[in-house]
């Protein structure tokens, strides 16, 4: 940090805020300690992310808040200070064009300075901020403006046909000039003072998120002034962060992981957010970021670790000290491969669009592989046993819950206009995460699979994660997933849809092999029976889309489809 004074004024809510930061940072390698004597503040009865916190830490500090590096190599650096003058210069213009507290503002932009200055911008109004990926068509746009109920859109000047279809008084504005829209980057001309506190209370919203839908159709996700800025306190906790450190995050704009990973737990510790930009993943391009920016926090979803293991890892980690996934479940070969190669220990974690980081490895503490790690500090992690409803004590498997008894502050307020699915989500007392999991005696929590992907053969239980871990193993096996593929003997049998690592070929050779190894490694009941090579469907977050595959197979089964010529069953590989 600068040695110059800063000049925003702190208030109760501040001090409360930076105490209970420094209790976590200062909890470091203690996971127990912090569980046990941790919990978050009451911060009275107003409360800004953006004015009481990042305005704080952030006037008169020249430390870099934000840098963005692009794909030819150029960069673009932003001090704290600079970030809390651009965000009141885009304020008060946002102010002028009519956004209001409370008003829903879509937030349409790539990984550019202008996303963080509107983000800040849009919170210190106290208005509500609605990330919107630039992949969004405009059907998508549309069904958020009609549930959403938004009054503006911030969009790029590429984007702006996709509003063309939009009706109604929405104030459009767009970075770059483009006919019919104002054009933010007027609001750099003009200097302008630090914006007022608008306040806003805890528990006014913050925050709308759609979330990807993986099975149906998105869901509208309300937070607070609280749940996300106070409840990713413990997503700081998970991911290790300290004040100085820089912190490179693979996620796209307009997802929740980038508003953890890219705003609210690095600012929180005060450390610099580093951004690379990319039109295609390219390994060595970001190892050579990741060695050349000094680096100290890597998180990215297990997809971009599967890649990297299958690139030169061996010039080492650079300044890295911290390795984390994230979006879906590590495969233990993958958290083994990073430490053979870098002496690291890649750290799980979980956690939804729903709420903030809730279970996770945390730094110091021993890794299992294959778990997720413990409940985070001040989040009430319970599992519950689907058939009766009861909690698991001790020992056991059951849905993945949080107890809303202990009125879990970073979880969401509900889904906005949704008063079914809001309903079976907090039923009985419980957040539904929809995912079930296990727990063992010391406390460490294991994925098994969402309930509508966890399948019976034979009546066997079938977690498709455990046999995906099993099949990554393999070194022609990039990524897999495991759906039902329905069978008149057993029901169902496990298939295998897998997308091959770089120099191996979709031979009946490599799916012998495969299977070999499957059958090898795998329990009997367990046995991956069905292979087929193929991409894997995913949403535009990256998670991958099972639905589409368990329907492909119901397709295959009823002769509605045909099939690929690429599959290849278990009794290819000798033995039988």
């Amino acid at each position: 940090m600068s040695d110059a004074p800063t000049t925003a004024a702190t208030s109760p809510a501040t001090d409360l805020y930076r105490a209970a930061r420094d209790r976590l940072l200062g909890w470091r390698g203690q996971h127990e300690e912090a569980v046990r004597d941790f919990s978050f503040p009451d911060l009275g009865d107003r409360f800004n992310w953006a004015v009481d916190w990042f305005d704080v830490i952030a006037r008169g500090n020249d430390a870099k808040a934000l840098v963005i590096i692009e794909e030819d190599g150029s960069s673009r650096e932003m001090t704290f200070d600079a970030m809390a003058n651009r965000s009141d210069r885009v304020g008060q213009w946002l102010a002028e064009r009519g956004v209001a507290q409370g008003d829903p503002v879509i937030v349409m932009l790539d990984n550019q300075v202008e996303l963080w200055d509107c983000m800040l911008a849009v919170m210190k109004l106290g208005a509500v901020i609605m990330p919107t990926t630039s992949a969004a068509g405009a059907a998508d746009l549309e069904d958020r403006v009609a549930r959403g109920g938004a009054r503006h859109v911030i969009a790029n000047a590429s984007q702006v046909g996709k509003f063309a279809g939009l009706v109604g008084d929405i104030t459009r504005i767009s970075v770059g000039a483009s006919p019919g829209w104002h054009d933010l980057t007027d609001a750099y001309a003009v200097d302008a003072p630090p914006l007022p506190h608008p306040g806003t209370a805890p528990g006014d919203p913050l925050l709308l998120y759609f979330t990807s839908g993986t099975t149906s159709r998105p869901k509208l996700v309300e937070h607070t002034q609280v749940s996300y800025p106070l409840g990713h306190l413990s997503t700081m906790f998970w991911l290790g962060l300290r004040p100085g450190d820089v912190h490179l995050n693979i996620s796209s704009p307009g997802w929740a992981k980038h508003a953890w990973s890219c705003c609210f737990a690095p600012w929180i510790a005060e450390a610099t957010i580093l951004v690379h930009n990319y039109t295609r993943f390219d390994p060595p391009a970001l190892l050579e970021v990741l060695r050349h920016h000094e680096v100290t926090s890597f998180c990215a979803p297990p997809t971009v670790w599967r890649m990297l293991i299958n690139a030169d890892l061996s010039e080492g980690p650079g300044s890295l000290r911290e390795v984390i996934g994230a979006g879906e479940p590590l495969n233990p070969e993958v958290i083994e491969q990073v430490r053979r190669a870098w002496g690291l220990t890649l750290r799980d974690g979980y956690g939804q669009t729903e709420m903030t980081a809730a279970v996770g490895n945390t730094p110091g503490s021993r890794v299992k592989p294959g778990s997720m790690g413990r409940p985070l500090p001040g989040v009430p992690v319970v599992l519950v046993d689907p058939a009766t409803g009861e909690r698991v004590a001790g020992e056991g498997e059951g849905e993945l819950c949080l107890d809303l008894a202990a009125r879990p502050l970073p979880l969401m307020t509900g889904y906005q206009g949704d008063p079914e699915r809001n309903a079976e989500a907090m039923a009985d007392g419980f957040y539904h995460t929809g995912d079930v999991a296990s727990i063992d005696a010391e406390g460490y929590i294991t994925y098994v699979g969402r309930t509508d992907d966890v399948f019976k053969a034979s009546d066997y239980k079938i977690s498709p994660f455990e046999l995906e871990s099993v099949l990554i193993e393999h070194p022609a096996v990039a990524e897999a997933a495991i759906v039902p593929a329905p069978d008149e003997l057993r029901l169902a049998v496990p298939k295998a849809y897998v997308v091959l690592a770089p120099g191996h070929e979709p031979t009946e050779e490599t799916a012998r092999s495969i299977l070999a190894h499957a059958r090898e490694h795998l329990q009997p009941w367990q046995r991956v029976r069905r292979l087929e090579f193929g991409e894997l469907p995913k949403t535009i977050s990256g998670k991958i889309r099972r639905v589409e595959l368990r329907g492909r197979e119901d397709q295959l089964a009823r002769g509605d489809l045909e099939p690929s010529g690429h599959e290849w069953r278990d009794d290819i590989v000798k033995g039988d």
